[in-house]
């Protein structure tokens, strides 16, 4: 096991290293950027307003609300990444890390956007009548050659193996280590709960996950959003200095201090981007899957509002995080304290054990949202792989992992899960600079016709109709089904919707 830990250590610190993914991960997002013409600055009021307030397009075909693929994407990011995460990439790093993290959200908003725009504009439905896309089905279909389909089924490997990792067992391990050590509730007992809950919410696919996804997730950012503004607001005097120091340091690097390990300016970007993304998953096509589900009435629509999750994720939750973590004076506690870390932060800054009970509710409902999310996205690459007779299987076995990862050691698995993730990201950024010509000509084409993604379903068909593409998507045989696909019968038959 030893060994086995030592060598995935390896490999993630190759893939997550200065001349693989990070560069592609920066470079992707800023090069989307720059073709977008900065559009996730330009279109963030009306994606938010069309997300969060009008929350679906009416006589839209798909599974959930805009909303609920929204929530539902937020559910699988929102996680550990946001507490102990943040904690581990200021403890490694240095608090110039959480500038580098506001770099990967800013950039990666057009990643987000591109990926969720392809999940949409080429999914399909599957034998059970449900939306299915995101990067296993966009890479093949968008790049139509031996290579997209290599990168698709790649992705779709990855994604399948990541699901039990980062988005199951060390998921459920943090739940159940912190209900022990807060109400000394055992292991076993926490496994066997979650595990049931899991199951019960999976029974009823997308439309269960995105309404209890809806239901709890926005309360649960803002529980936790108003626990460090009450923080931040008690030491305003300090969020200056605080801000001060996060900006010299992002060039400079840390000097040890402390029980802080130091590092070097090559450290604090490589924490900031890899925590970065493993909290806000822009570039992973993770959030493609989700947003395939979505009823929407043009990709672009859905692509703008699956682009307010990392804002939402990064800019807002890790922020504060990350935030009261420096004013709070606990930074300097060292990598080592990481998984200490908010929690002393927010002990620290709130009366009593408000700070506490903060941390640990918001740890267990964060990870809990983030076992529903990934639930979700390792089911639909099932469905790529081995067809819908995969998917109520996968679910049972999904939920029974769930257990295991509560009541097992995981060092082995957060190095497993770094691996599949970096994996997972690499065959979707390729696939992303590919098909960006295609994704900024029907963007630009769209947003000249709706800037405030205002048209209705009619005003929308009328000014895309006789764009390429179009018909296709609308047609359902071959990418965006808006009907249900034809089943064959034996011959002699006739075909039945």
């Amino acid at each position: 096991m030893e060994d086995l830990t030592e060598f995935l250590s390896a490999v993630s610190s190759v893939v997550w290293g200065p001349f693989l993914l990070i560069p592609l991960l920066l470079g992707t997002g800023l090069y989307l950027t720059i073709r977008l013409g900065g559009m996730q600055f330009l279109k963030l009021g009306v994606a938010l307003r069309l997300g969060l307030f009008t929350r679906k397009d009416a006589g839209a075909e798909g599974d959930i609300s805009q909303f609920q693929a929204l929530t539902t994407a937020l559910a699988a990011t929102v996680g550990t990444g946001n507490i102990v995460g943040v904690a581990t990439a200021i403890g490694i790093g240095g608090p110039g890390a959480l500038f580098w993290m506001w770099v990967t959200a800013l950039l990666g908003m057009a990643s987000k956007y591109s990926e969720a725009f392809l999940g949409v504009r080429f999914r399909t439905t599957d034998d059970a009548g449900e939306k299915s896309g995101g990067p296993q089905y966009y890479l093949e279909r968008g790049i139509k050659n031996r290579f997209g389909k290599v990168l698709a089924l790649s992705f779709a490997v990855f994604a399948f193996l990541a699901s039990f990792g980062i988005g199951n067992m060390t998921q459920g391990n943090s739940i159940a280590t912190n209900v022990e050590s807060s109400w000394n509730i055992p292991l076993w007992v926490t496994g066997a709960v979650l595990s049931i809950l899991t199951l019960l919410v999976l029974v009823g696919g997308i439309k269960s996950i995105g309404r209890v996804t809806a239901g709890f997730v926005p309360v649960m950012i803002v529980f936790y959003v108003l626990g460090a503004i009450y923080i931040l607001i008690a030491n305003i005097d300090g969020v200056p200095a605080a801000l001060a120091l996060i900006f010299t340091d992002a060039f400079t690097g840390t000097a040890a201090v402390g029980g802080f390990t130091g590092s070097a300016i090559m450290l604090v970007i490589q924490m900031g981007v890899a925590r970065g993304i493993f909290s806000n998953e822009s570039g992973m096509g993770s959030a493609a899957i989700a947003a395939a589900a979505a009823q929407t009435t043009h990709p672009v629509r859905q692509g703008l509002v699956s682009m307010t999750q990392t804002f939402i994720d990064t800019i807002i939750v890790v922020t504060c995080t990350g935030l009261v973590i420096i004013t709070t004076g606990v930074w300097d506690l060292g990598g080592d304290s990481a998984a200490l870390m908010t929690g002393e932060a927010f002990s620290h800054g709130l009366p009593g054990e408000w700070g506490h009970w903060i941390v640990t509710i918001g740890l267990v409902l964060f990870a809990f949202s983030t076992i529903l999310g990934w639930a979700y996205y390792g089911e639909r690459n099932v469905e790529r792989l081995f067809g819908r007779r995969g998917v109520t299987p996968y679910r049972v076995v999904f939920s029974l992992v769930v257990f295991i990862g509560c009541t097992v050691p995981l060092a082995v698995v957060w190095n497993f899960s770094d691996v599949m993730n970096g994996l997972m990201a690499l065959p979707n950024l390729l696939g992303l600079l590919i098909l960006s010509g295609l994704i900024v000509r029907e963007t630009r084409h769209y947003l000249k016709h709706d800037p405030e993604l205002k048209a209705n379903k009619d005003e929308i068909e009328a000014f895309m109709r006789d764009q390429p593409g179009w018909g296709e998507w609308k047609a359902g045989d071959v990418v965006g089904s808006s009907h249900h696909r034809e089943r064959q019968v034996p011959q002699g038959g006739t075909r039945q919707p």
